[in-house]
């Protein structure tokens, strides 16, 4: 019989957090009702913890734990991405009887179809969703779900400036007040755009849950604008006129997308928490900006309450 080495007694005992596999590439199939299902590409990280008298965990195990629970679950119709974590998880504690807790993540690139805002062409968009879970063998479970997407901002800042000097100008030249003030309701003041890119991460429970197509929703609603990979003239013309009548600072991403999930599920509950980022790739200058914030729901319901 061949030696399993991994079972012997490692040159130093130290206990390990996580030991595990990324990158695991693997195809999912996530049914619909009525409706096509959803392909996707997904990259699986999968952990467990290691105790300090086993000198290494049998990787081999994590990747069969994969197969078959991806194999059983994308044959069946099944509601949620999370659904497939925990179960990849559980089975993971189940096939590795010394961990104590065993962690996957799953990161997918999910296609929607959607149509330009005037000529209507037709275009898709790549839009990240994932999702995590944490099961440990003494009951405790941690689930996360999530979405990211891009878009554009336009930065206020620099509006106002243009927009002051449009005042200046336009007093010089005889117009009075009320006129100007007609003319920049008519006319977009120019700005510096960022592309963006919003995350909103939330932890669900047994009693629950939260659309993937409501996050994608809410992490948009943080920008100025959508991005589309297919515009005619009308679209560009369209898309910029929107974005500039709708300037966002990065910090006013991340508060819009709390204040729009606290308005979608009004009863989440207080205790679980939620993660909100927004990075832009600033067009004038050469650094990225970012704006994050991780809070209970309940922490956001009481901010926002205690200051309206």
């Amino acid at each position: 019989m061949l030696p399993d080495i991994q079972l012997l007694r490692p040159q130093f005992p130290i206990g390990l957090g996580r030991v595990g596999a990324k990158g695991i590439k693997k195809l999912v199939q996530v049914m619909r009702e009525g409706r096509r299902p959803i392909i996707l590409i997904s990259s699986f990280d999968v952990f467990v913890d290691l105790p300090s008298h086993l000198k290494g965990v049998s990787l081999s195990r994590n990747f069969e734990v994969i197969d078959e629970v991806l194999e059983k679950l994308t044959s069946e119709p099944i509601e949620n991405i999370e659904e497939l974590v925990v179960k990849i998880a559980e089975n993971m504690l189940e096939r590795h009887e010394y961990a104590t807790k065993a962690e996957v993540s799953m990161s997918s690139e999910y296609i929607m179809r959607k149509r330009s805002p005037v000529s209507l062409q037709r275009t898709q968009e790549i839009v990240k969703i994932f999702s995590d879970a944490i099961i440990s063998r003494n009951g405790e479970r941690v689930v996360f779900v999530g979405a990211e997407v891009t878009g554009i901002t336009a930065c206020p800042c620099a509006q106002e400036l243009v927009k002051a000097k449009a005042v200046e100008g336009l007093l010089r030249e005889g117009f009075k007040r009320e006129e100007i003030e007609k003319i920049l309701e008519v006319v977009p003041i120019a700005s510096h755009n960022q592309r963006g890119r919003a995350m909103i991460k939330v932890q669900v429970g047994k009693d629950f849950r939260v659309s993937i197509a409501k996050l994608i929703e809410i992490a948009k609603s943080g920008m100025s604008e959508e991005t589309f990979e297919i515009l005619k003239r009308e679209d560009e013309l369209e898309l910029i006129e929107r974005a500039h009548k709708k300037p966002m600072f990065v910090e006013d991403s991340v508060r819009k997308m709390a204040f729009e999930f606290l308005n979608a599920y009004p009863n989440a509950p207080d205790d679980l928490l939620i993660f909100l980022r927004q990075e832009n790739e600033e067009s004038i200058h050469q650094h990225n900006v970012v704006a994050e914030r991780i809070a209970k729901i309940g922490e956001l319901r009481n901010e926002l309450s205690s200051n309206p």
